[in-house]
């Protein structure tokens, strides 16, 4: 089957939490006027989250990942600038170093109302952030068919996001504690594989009719078709401190899928591995990051994460080229050699407590670092 050639266009959301400048805590109760403020500069763009100290903006659909850095850098920057105003700070991580859930508020509107209600204790816990990237491709069934070929990278992605190592004061052991907290949600992890759009619709219809879901934006996969936009939109990365990671990520991403594209023209295919294996990296990822290797299920073996990445890089050179992303995919590497957001919380954390802090201060200085690189743009 001949497809037509995909937008590949490009649109990012991120969820911040807001953040007491003194007390360096999570704004459990931040005021209205935050919010009214934010959407009438950023008409669109900037939306609450499930709980109230969480706020959510997304980009413009962006032609190119220059618009795209460019558009997140100016939403950093202005909901920061009003969130200051309140005294109130914006981290970019996916987890806050110590709050706890149980003191945190959800909105009150309808949507996350019925979500309280209809997944009680384990959407409570939901203190987390994550980033969204969409890519513009308006057949459907291409929507399906890549999503079936590029969950193999997803592993590979949210290794380099990792935002999430502490959870309610603790260091939990994890790169990506989120992963942990949202698996306990229904529809979550990865997809099934579907043939067709067609086949994919039929399963959503079902839960609709019964009355189990509103429509596809209730399937919290790792990625999925978006329910709203022509757009494939991978959602399992963390959330990442430094816009320069996430831009990379989205260029990965959107790469990735422009190669896998290719070979579908020329009548190839990326082979598909059994969700099991695919899990075996997400688990990896998630509790490693970037620090241990991922398995290469070709070769059966457990391979370095740079050595893997080099490789990745190889793979989409000639696409990230087209899309002409290829110094954000370099990036990557850099990454790699300095830490992701996850790595240097924890980097920060330790060097403190050497330096004679307590586990409270320690912790402070872990959000101090967080505000500032989060609108260092």
């Amino acid at each position: 089957m001949v497809y037509p050639n995909p937008d590949f266009t490009i649109g990012i959301e991120e969820e911040y939490l807001l953040v007491d400048l003194e007390t360096r805590q999570l704004a459990s109760d931040p005021p209205e006027k935050l919010f009214k403020r934010c959407s009438k500069l950023l008409p669109n763009m900037v939306t609450h989250e499930f709980l109230r100290a969480q706020i959510e903006v997304g980009t413009p659909v962006c032609k190119d990942l220059q618009e795209a850095r460019e558009q997140l850098a100016s939403l950093r920057s202005q909901v920061a600038k009003i969130a200051n105003d309140y005294g109130l700070g914006l981290i970019a991580a996916s987890s806050h170093p110590f709050a706890h859930w149980d003191q945190q508020q959800h909105t009150k509107l309808d949507r996350y109302d019925l979500l309280a209600q209809d997944l009680q204790g384990v959407v409570r816990r939901l203190l987390t952030c994550g980033m969204h990237v969409h890519v513009g491709i308006s057949d459907d069934d291409l929507r399906i068919d890549l999503m079936n070929q590029v969950i193999y990278f997803l592993p590979h992605l949210l290794a380099l996001s990792t935002s999430s190592p502490f959870w309610g004061g603790d260091d939990t052991g994890l790169k990506s504690y989120r992963l942990s907290v949202f698996n306990e949600l229904p529809r979550t992890g990865l997809p099934d594989r579907f043939n067709s759009f067609a086949e994919y619709k039929r399963h959503v219809d079902i839960l609709v009719r019964t009355g189990l879901i509103k429509d596809a934006s209730m399937l919290w996969w790792d990625i999925r078709p978006s329910a709203h936009f022509p757009t494939l939109e991978m959602r399992v990365t963390d959330v990442c401190t430094c816009i320069d990671d996430a831009i990379t990520i989205a260029a990965l991403y959107v790469s990735t899928l422009k190669m896998l594209y290719k070979l579908r023209a020329g009548n190839q295919r990326w082979r598909q591995y059994a969700p099991m294996l695919i899990n075996e990296n997400r688990w990896r990822a998630q509790r490693y990051g970037i620090s241990e290797g991922l398995i290469d299920f070709g070769s059966s073996e457990t391979v370095d994460y740079r050595e893997l990445v080099e490789e990745w890089m190889s793979l989409i050179a000639e696409s990230a080229e087209e899309l002409g992303c290829s110094q954000e995919i370099a990036h990557a590497l850099t990454i790699i050699e300095r830490g992701t957001s996850a790595d240097r919380q924890r980097d920060i954390y330790q060097q403190a407590l050497s330096n004679g802090s307590d586990n409270q201060q320690a912790l402070f200085e872990v959000v101090d670092w967080l505000i500032s690189q989060t609108v260092n743009v």
